[in-house]
Order: C-alpha cells, then structure tokens, then sequence
C-alpha cells in the first residue's frame, strides 16, 4: 500500500472548515468509531461519501451500506459547480479536485452487485433469533436446534437445511426430550412459518454458499487506495430491515473473529459504515444489546472503525454511544416539546465551545453544515465547532445504469460469487449413508430379534432416516460460530 503521507505527518482525514481553519480527525483515532446523525435532508449521506473518500486515500477499505442507492457515483469524477466553488472558498483545502474511487457492487438480492450470503451456522441462533422476531420458548427451541445439529456433526447452511432438521426435532421430540430437554411441536411450527415469512422476504438469497470471504472486504487498488465496498441495500432496509441490521451486525462479528490484534496503527485497517442505524436497536432483546455493546468495544483492537448514521444519536444505545469518538452533527428540527427536548439532549453529548451555543444552532444548521467534535492524540473530544463539510471529489448522485454495468463487468470479483453453491454431493452422501444404515440395522433385527416388533427403532435409526429424507449439509466437524453467532459467547 502506498503511504500517502510523508514521513514526519500524521495521517488525517479533512472533514471541513470552520473559521477559516481546516478542521481533521487523526486517523489513528477513527478506530474509536464516530458518529453522524442529522434530519432527513441535511448532508448525512454527502458526509458519510466524503469521509469513505478520505478514507479511500488514505489506503483504508471501507464497507458502506447504500440505503437510499445513491452513493454509487463514489466510482466516478465529480464536476464544477458554483455551490462547489463557493464552499471552496471557505476550505482551505490543498490540491482539491474530481476523481473518483475504486468501488465494488454487492446486494443481498445480486441484482445491483455481487452476491453476499452467509450460512445459518455462521449466523447463529442468537442472531437468527432475532431476525424471526421469536419469543423466549421459540429462541430456546432455535438454541436446541443448533446444540443438536453441532452433536450430530451437521453442517446447517441454509434455510432448506434448517427446517429439515426442525422436521427431524418434531419428528423425534420423545426421543430427545432426555438429553435436550422438551421441544414444544407447537414452537417448532411458529419457527417453521416465521421461516416461511423470510423466504418471501428473499433471505433464501442471502443463507448459503459460497460465503463471503472477509479479505475481500479488504483490499487496495494499484494505486494504494483503499477498495469502497458498497452494499446496495435500497430495496432491503425497506422490504425485510430486520435482515439488513441483522447481516450487518453478523459482518461485524466476523470481522471481529478472523483479524488479529493489531494494536495501535496510524490508521485503521478497514472503516464500517452503517447507515439507519437504529435499526439494529429498535425492539433489540437485552443479550443481543449486550453483544453489540461487546463487539463495538472490543473490534477497535483489531483495527476496525465503526461509523453509525442515523437521524439523531438517541436512537443509539447508551452503551454505544458512548463509545463513539468522531461526532458529526447535523441540523435536527424543533418543531414539538419532544424535539427541543431531544436536541437539548444532543447538545449535551458535546464538549461544550464557550463561543457556539450548541442548543441553538442544532436548529440552524443549514444543508452541509454540521457540529464536530474530534479526538486529539490522547483520545479526548475536542470543543465542538461549527463546520462546513468538505464536497466529495466524486459525483454527488447515482451512477447510470450503463456506467454501473461498466464498473460492474470489471470488477475484481467477477465471477467468484455470482453463482450460488448448492451441495449436492454432500446431501447424496448423507442420503446414502442413511439409508444403509438404516438397511443395515433392519436386516440385523430381522436375522437376530424376529420376534421384535418392526415399528420401533432407536433415536439413532430414526435421525439417520430422518436426515437421509431432509438433511442435505455437510458432516464431519464441530460448528464454529463467531460472538454474535455462537452458542456460549466464543469459539
């Protein structure tokens, strides 16, 4: 990668003008994640494009989810403006120009990127949980289904396999209510429909192979800039929002699972953008919480920068915002007594500026103007300032359709997971073996226990029938989940 500082600078990332002074974040700091919140209108989706640019050059990947879908003009030059030209007038930016960035597609749906998945193991019952939205019964029979496929070797990596195994759970409840205790068929059958629900929704799309490999995610051009990863998530944050937080929060335990410590660098390793963040907390149960508090905490050792965007700060846990260094600002209205209240609440999460009446000018901002507070070299919030934010180098809208087709046929990644991977082989092998045994153990009680009666078999006879008819996932190990996916909290 190709430092684009010199030896005796900092590296820093421009976020904008106040007072005729260039106001930056050091970049060794935005491990200490950040925070940009504003009403709808006021500059958010330009702030999160410039700081994914600063990031870029200074070699940083980055991972931005797309919800309005027109961040896609970061992989193209910007052009002159007069609004462009004025603001410039009040930046003292050095060597400002358009270009733009080297970007990869991705959507959930493949049908505006590379296709991105995960499989039901990877994901977890803790995480899975919560996207069905199951009561405390239904998430203990989701947490048996896990322990039981994890004691049988069964590898569940899509939904096909998942409701084949609770097929199996309800088939054969007598059999495992020793050792796992009682699974309720009526409990079973709401996780059925609920999966049923997510399959219309589109989420088969997403449970599968080939998973998405993390480096990936974390890649630099020719040129030393950090590779933009944007997920098209237009259709998704609005049609199934539950999947969208929970693919979100399943990417960052994995991040947080395959990279090593790395201790204090100059800048981070890869920058996460997460756009309409209080989806992740909304109706949240308190042991999710808890692992999201957890991972926010602990990913910053390996050199991963979390940025929430959301309307305004509230809508963040308190635990997590309280962990978010880089605050951008944007205006909110104060049109009700719950508003003024809320901004009043806002401006008391900055350090105070002696010159700005932090309470007052939440309200005035106009568009591209936010409050920001930074950290210093020893991690302590700045005074809040009035800032101008820098315009993007690239074009401030969306790609059109033939230049998405342009960037997309020569992408990096072409070809690697737009095909899905169904494993038939390994269903046929779990199907032969099976029904061998299953033949095997007949012929034995015919030729040793004729008087026995035939329509008994032990629990295992009856999984290995049972999963020959259902089960097409892959034998032969234990499952590994990450935090947010495992059963006990670790590998």
């Amino acid at each position: 990668m190709i430092d684009k500082t010199t030896l005796n600078e900092k590296p820093t990332l421009p976020l904008g003008g106040a007072n005729g002074k260039l106001i930056s974040q050091l970049a060794r700091m935005c491990n200490r994640h950040g925070l940009i919140s504003g009403a709808t209108g006021t500059g958010k989706t330009v702030t999160l494009q410039v700081l994914a640019e600063g990031f870029s050059k200074l070699g940083v990947p980055v991972f931005a989810a797309d919800v309005k879908g027109d961040l896609s003009g970061i992989a193209t030059a910007g052009k002159t403006h007069p609004k462009i030209d004025e603001r410039l007038q009040h930046i003292p930016l050095d060597n400002y120009g358009f270009n733009g960035f080297p970007t990869v597609f991705w959507d959930i749906f493949g049908k505006k990127g590379h296709p991105i998945r995960a499989t039901v193991s990877e994901m977890g019952p803790l995480l899975l949980a919560n996207l069905l939205e199951l009561n405390d019964t239904q998430t203990g029979v989701l947490y048996g289904c896990f322990r039981v496929a994890d004691d049988q070797g069964l590898l569940l990596l899509d939904l096909k396999d998942l409701r084949a195994m609770l097929l199996w759970m309800g088939e054969n409840t007598k059999a495992l209510k020793t050792e796992y205790g009682n699974f309720s068929p009526a409990s079973i059958a709401a996780i059925q429909r609920k999966l049923l629900v997510l399959e219309d929704q589109g989420a088969d799309q997403f449970f599968g192979e080939p998973a998405v490999n993390i480096r990936d995610l974390m890649q630099t051009d020719f040129s030393g800039n950090g590779v933009i990863n944007l997920l098209d998530a237009s259709t998704l944050v609005h049609e199934s929002p539950r999947l969208y937080g929970t693919f979100l929060l399943w990417l960052l335990s994995e991040l947080f699972e395959e990279l090593p410590e790395c201790g204090d660098q100059d800048r981070p390793k890869l920058v996460f953008f997460f756009d309409e963040a209080h989806l992740i907390f909304d109706q949240a149960p308190k042991p999710l919480l808890e692992k999201i508090e957890q991972v926010v905490r602990l990913i910053r050792s390996k050199g991963v920068g979390i940025f929430f965007i959301t309307q305004s700060p509230l809508d963040i846990s308190e635990d997590v915002l309280g962990q978010l260094g880089l605050r951008v600002q944007h205006a909110l209205r104060a049109f009700t007594p719950k508003d003024r209240k809320t901004v009043k609440a806002v401006a008391e999460n900055f350090r105070e500026n002696p010159n700005i009446d932090t309470t007052a000018v939440i309200t005035e901002l106009g568009i591209g103007e936010a409050l920001v507070s930074t950290l210093n070299e020893k991690g302590m919030p700045s005074v809040v300032e009035r800032v101008l934010i820098c315009p993007p180098n690239s074009r401030i809208g969306p790609l059109t359709t033939s230049e998405w087709n342009d960037f997309f046929q020569r992408s990096p990644l072409k070809g690697r997971y737009d095909q899905d991977i169904d494993r038939e082989s390994a269903y046929e092998l779990l199907k032969q073996r099976g029904e061998q045994a299953a033949n095997e153990a007949e012929q034995a009680e015919k030729k040793d226990k004729p008087s026995r009666s035939r329509g008994r078999q032990s629990a295992g006879e009856a999984f290995l029938k049972s999963a020959a008819r259902a089960i097409g996932s892959q034998i032969g190990r234990q499952l590994i989940r990450g935090l947010l996916g495992s059963l006990i909290g670790k590998r």
